[in-house]
């Protein structure tokens, strides 16, 4: 695959205080691009979920290299504190995680005897709690056992709980930085649900902290200071408290999006089958 790079400018005042936001192409090619999640150890992770396939993307490379395939549908991804990263099989109706070495461990599969969804977005907490959504899209719609949409959540110790029961889908999902509240996008409603988190890491207290989203919201991701960036028609960012600050727009609807380089100000965004990096322009 040849790498194509372009780049433009689009106003940005947003809650970073941007002055201006160059957009640059840094991978396409793709036939449907998800699940972006950067490591502490400078890279991209990215999956070309249609293909099976896991990505990786360093700065200075010009293209990115296939770290796994045959991954049966891989959509959202996360590290831990650790390094490890944490993967949505949505085919496989599972959750992987693979440490240094590559070795796989299934942490779910099923709930109370039966096969989940197709989990979804993923989101691991400091403190090595991870959450997970279970929807069902396209033809996992007719292959469910369970007759409602989860989240989940993964003690750091491996046991698994339900989170929140739901009667439409969830997608993407995020953990504040104090990791007392867990925000889960709603594609059927168009909305952001907020839940408390106790020191157990479980939830508790659902409310509706973002309604009438423009285009169907997924992936998720929050700054240092809690501001909420929705993937969605473009990405929109909210306050802590749900208040719109503003909209990056975007000519592709945005499946996920996550801080990362070494200063951690640039956004990397997956949309259809390209990967964009938005890099802000000092004032």
């Amino acid at each position: 695959m040849k790498l194509a790079v372009f780049a433009v400018v689009c106003a940005c005042a947003c809650a970073q205080e941007f002055g201006t936001t160059t957009i640059a192409r840094i991978a396409t090619g793709f036939r449907f691009t998800e699940g972006a999640a950067w490591s502490k150890d400078g890279y991209l992770i990215f999956s070309d979920t249609p293909n099976d396939r896991i990505l990786k993307w360093a700065p200075g490379r010009n293209m990115p290299e296939v770290i796994r395939e045959n991954d049966e549908g891989p959509v959202g991804n996360a590290f831990d504190a650790q390094g490890r990263l944490y993967t949505c099989e949505s085919r496989a109706r599972r959750v992987v995680r693979a440490d240094h070495n590559g070795k796989i461990e299934v942490l779910a599969e099923r709930w109370e005897g039966k096969r989940l969804n197709g989990p979804a977005g993923i989101a691991v907490s400091k403190s090595g709690h991870a959450y997970f959504t279970d929807p069902a899209f396209g033809s996992q719609e007719d292959r469910r056992e369970l007759d409602f949409y989860g989240v989940y959540h993964i003690a750091p110790k491996g046991t698994v709980t339900l989170a929140a029961r739901l009667a439409s889908r969830p997608h993407g999902v995020a953990v504040s930085p104090n990791g007392r509240v867990l925000y889960v996008s709603m594609a059927d409603d168009h909305a952001v649900r907020a839940y408390g988190l106790d020191h157990n890491g479980e939830a508790s207290g659902e409310r509706v902290l973002i309604s009438g989203i423009s285009g169907v919201p997924a992936g998720l991701s929050v700054d240092d200071s809690g501001n909420l960036y929705v993937a969605a028609k473009g990405i929109a960012i909210y306050s802590p408290e749900g208040r719109l600050l503003h909209t990056i727009p975007m000519n592709e609807q945005v499946s996920s999006a996550v801080f990362g380089d070494a200063d951690m100000k640039s956004i990397f965004a997956t949309a259809r089958g390209t990967v964009y990096r938005l890099r802000p322009q000092e004032k």
